[in-house]
């Protein structure tokens, strides 16, 4: 006889998941494993979800985004959510904008705009009037990357557990797409004539944290991406779409533990067995491991387990991400004229990723700036402005004195706002707050700073990334920018649900599927104006 919903035998045989971190694909992974029927547990060090996808509030009324300020690719997310019985669109209001955002070119002390569009005809005009022939490669840009994301698609919604996983026909059929042989600058050369054009189209592989000139082609398809399904802001900001999915989560009966750090993974020989906290151990069928890869590893399984995998010295040889230098500002002013989405590029940009590469701190840096208040009301005072400073910079590795060079470079990020137009924003901040390389390291527990976790080169993707089913150890799986996929929240998002098939496979659940099942399509409404 079957046994009731809430009986004491069934409940037992519910197998036991958890989740270390409680960021996007520790989330992404309590929704889906909650939803195949496992009694999951999230521990979360802080005291608030979303690990770098959270918001920071301020005493004066003012919220910033910590990490990521806009959703890209919405898809994903949208499948997660229809699988746990939930409509995003009903559970966080999304806007999509339009310009999408708004980049400024330095160029012999003029600045030159362009604001993106999703929209071919005015994108084409917009380049027209930096390079007319240019605008004639932008179709065919995205006819190419269509079928280039069509084609690599499959090989970003499975696991590479072993080396015939190199080898499958859908691995044989995206390889010359992905052209491991060029970059994304190169092979936008085909199309773009212009670097400032094909900045408009590389500098995305920043949000990897890595150069648009040894960035592998394939990332093209990150730009393609922002052009072809929408660059959307979550009213609240991002940190909206985190509570959102723990409440997902503990509906479906999701045990999300705040102020919860880990001190080890509890093993059984090779086997994880749960986790402790305090000298208490928890324990688990399984554990999901969402913290930062390089920061929790080695604290969390001992190096002798990894001995033939990323062992501590694997680790610490690895090739990292750059870090980002961040400035939170609270404005008693408003800022007329400044677009949602800024990215200030410097005429030394090319010089910028040298100088970041070999730990030099850049004196001409350039930068990313939100101004959410262009499309939000929500995150300031009226009359107030909240003002989100990303400067990509270099990591602990190669530039380990960042905790004495963090007042300088302050100064440095301040100046450079002008080139907004802004004038000296200095008289009107209200409210501040810096994240720079330590304190990503100390507050955030980013290993080595970098930002964007391991660098996406061709050596550290796909079977080479440390995977979604943790090889060294048995129970043991990660989700996160530290695993394949990758960063970025769509292809974290992707890889939590990859992780949780693979778990759900092995504990015998009732299936987190790793591949798309929902609708594909995001009701996006009409796209709000992004316009200053």
């Amino acid at each position: 006889m079957t046994a009731p919903l809430s009986s004491p035998a069934l409940h037992r045989s519910r197998p036991k998941v958890a989740i270390v971190g409680a960021g996007p694909g520790g989330l992404a992974a309590a929704m889906l494993l909650a939803a195949s029927g496992a009694r999951v547990t999230v521990y979360e060090k802080d005291e608030v979800v979303g690990g770098r996808t959270r918001t920071l509030t301020s005493p004066e009324g003012y919220s910033f985004d910590l990490g990521p300020t806009f959703f890209l690719y919405p898809r994903i997310l949208k499948e997660i959510f229809s699988r746990c019985g939930a409509d995003l669109e009903q559970e966080v209001d999304m806007r999509r904008l339009e310009p999408q955002y708004r980049l400024l070119f330095e160029q012999g002390g003029d600045v030159t705009k362009l604001d993106a569009s999703a929209d071919l005809d005015r994108m084409e005009a917009e380049i027209a009037r930096i390079s007319p022939e240019d605008a004639k490669g932008l179709r065919p840009f995205m006819r190419e990357n269509r079928a280039k994301l069509e084609a690599f698609r499959p090989v970003l919604e499975r696991a590479f557990s072993t080396a015939a996983d190199m080898i499958r026909p859908d691995m044989i059929k995206a390889l010359p797409l992905m052209k491991p042989w060029s970059t994304v600058d190169r092979d936008l050369a085909r199309h773009f004539k212009d670097p400032r054009v094909r900045l408009a189209f590389s500098f995305q592989t920043k949000y990897l944290g890595m150069s648009p000139f040894k960035c592998p082609a394939l990332f093209t398809i990150l730009s393609f991406l922002e052009y072809e399904h929408g660059v959307f802001h979550p009213i609240g900001g991002c940190g909206a779409v985190s509570n959102a999915m723990a409440r997902v989560a503990e509906r479906l009966g999701a045990d999300i533990r705040l102020n919860s750090p880990i001190d080890r993974i509890a093993f059984e020989g090779r086997r994880a067995k749960g986790v402790e906290i305090g000298g208490t151990r928890h324990d688990a069928d399984a554990v999901v491991v969402n913290a930062d890869f390089a920061g929790a590893i080695p604290k969390l399984i001992p190096d002798h387990l990894r001995r033939k995998g990323w062992t501590d010295k694997k680790i610490s040889k690895a090739r990292y991400s750059c870090s980002t230098f961040m400035l939170y500002l609270g404005l008693d002013r408003t800022l007329p004229g400044v677009a949602h989405h800024n990215v200030i590029l410097s005429e030394q940009y090319r010089q910028n990723i040298g100088q970041i590469e070999s730990g030099e701190i850049p004196e001409i840096p350039s930068l990313y700036v939100q101004h959410a208040g262009a499309t939000d009301p929500t995150l300031a005072p009226e009359g107030h402005s909240a003002l989100y400073v990303l400067v990509p910079v270099p990591n602990l590795i190669v530039q380990p004195d960042w905790q004495n060079q963090a007042a300088r470079f302050r100064d440095i990020a301040l100046d450079r706002l002008k080139v907004l137009g802004l004038g000296d924003l200095r008289p009107h901040i209200k409210y501040e707050r810096i994240v720079a390389p330590h304190d990503w390291e100390q507050d955030y527990a980013v290993g080595y700073g970098a930002t964007f976790n391991l660098a996406h080169d061709l050596p550290q993707m796909l079977l080479f990334r440390p995977g979604n089913r943790f090889r060294e150890v048995d129970g043991v799986y990660l989700v996160g920018g530290g695993t394949h996929p990758g960063s970025g929240l769509p292809v974290i998002y992707e890889g939590a649900r990859i992780t949780t098939g693979l778990l759900a496979q092995d504990l015998g659940l009732s299936g987190a599927p790793s591949r798309p099942t929902a609708d594909s399509g995001f009701r996006a409404a009409t796209p709000v104006t992004a316009e200053p």
